[in-house]
This record gives structure tokens, sequence and C-alpha cells, in this order.
């Protein structure tokens, strides 16, 4: 089983990540835009956003390793078949997914915080705040969680679609190599 990546192709370690980011984005961003609307007699106006803020604490986490990991990792070379800007144009992409979903979880984080209360993460342990309470926090901190994502959203979608075009429309390797490590046929 290849854990690591090589030249030529990514590890499971780093496609298991990259599948598991991408749904803990996209679920916690609908529980996000349903909560929202939840009336205060509902049953999941407390719960959802303890998941909510749980979730996003422990993605922080994985977030972190994920960026260790992908300096300290091979990363694969691009497929020769590629033209200079889309090799370009993905990693600003990339860097820019990694970057926006850092600022949604610090946002985030913030709006649960800027009174001054801690993130308990399930009841298993508790994250302090890091500001204390500082006044119009929360409101700042909610519109930046906002658009940040938003555009975490809207970017991925776009990350999406640009491996389905190399896939259906180049015929190219880039999305099987996303989905299963070690194949030669690339």
């Amino acid at each position: 089983m290849q854990l690591s990546n090589t030249p030529v192709s990514y590890g499971w370690l780093t496609i298991v990540i990259h599948w598991v980011v991408a749904a803990t984005v996209f679920g916690t961003f609908a529980l996000g835009f349903w909560m929202v609307d939840l009336s205060y007699y509902d049953g999941w106006y407390r719960r959802a956003p303890d998941i909510h803020r749980s979730v996003g604490v422990l993605l922080f986490g994985l977030m972190v390793f994920r960026s260790v990991w992908r300096l300290l990792a091979t990363s694969p070379d691009p497929l020769s078949g590629h033209k200079r800007w889309e090799t370009i144009s993905a990693r600003v992409a990339h860097g820019l997914l990694y970057g926006l979903v850092f600022v949604a979880i610090g946002s985030g984080f913030l709006i649960s915080t800027a009174d001054g209360s801690s993130v308990s993460v399930f009841g298993w342990f508790e994250v302090p705040s890091v500001t204390g309470q500082i006044k119009g926090l929360e409101d700042m901190a909610g519109l930046v969680h906002h658009w940040s994502t938003w555009a975490v959203i809207v970017l991925a979608l776009v990350h999406a679609a640009s491996a389905l075009k190399h896939h259906l429309i180049d015929r190219d390797a880039t999305l099987r190599r996303m989905l299963v490590p070690g194949r030669r046929d690339y």
C-alpha cells in the first residue's frame, strides 16, 4: 500500500485527507447554512451550532496536519500534458483554498469566543478564547466567516469542475491521481 506521495502519484494519506477535508468543508457549510434559520424552539437550535463548532475545531487540526504534510511530502510532478497556465492556476487555487479554509475556521472560532467563552469540542475538551471580550468582534468575524465560507465553496466547486474537465474533456489522469495511488497509466 502506497502511503506517501511519489513524483508520479499521490499516496493514500494525501488522498484520504483531501477527501475528508472536502466532505467536512461541504458538510459544515451545509450545516451552517441550515442552522442560521433555526428558530429558538427548534430542537437543533443549540445542538447544530455545537456540532458546527466542534467539527470546525477538528478541521483546524486536520488542516494544520495537512499543511505540514504538504510542505514535507513529495508532490507529484505536473502531468506532461498540462499547460503552464494550468499548473500555475492549480497552485494558486490550492493556496487560496488552504488560506480561505483557515480564515473561515479562524473567523468562526472568533464568533464563538468573542464573549470570552471557550469552545467545547463534543464535550471531549475545551478550546479557550484567545481574545477575551472584544466589543464588535462577533459581528466583524461573522462577516468574514460568511464571505470566506462562500469563497471556499465557490473555489472548491471551480476546483472540482477543473478536475472533471481534465477527466472528461482532456482525458488525462488529473482526477485519477486523487482517487487511487500508484497507478501507472498516467
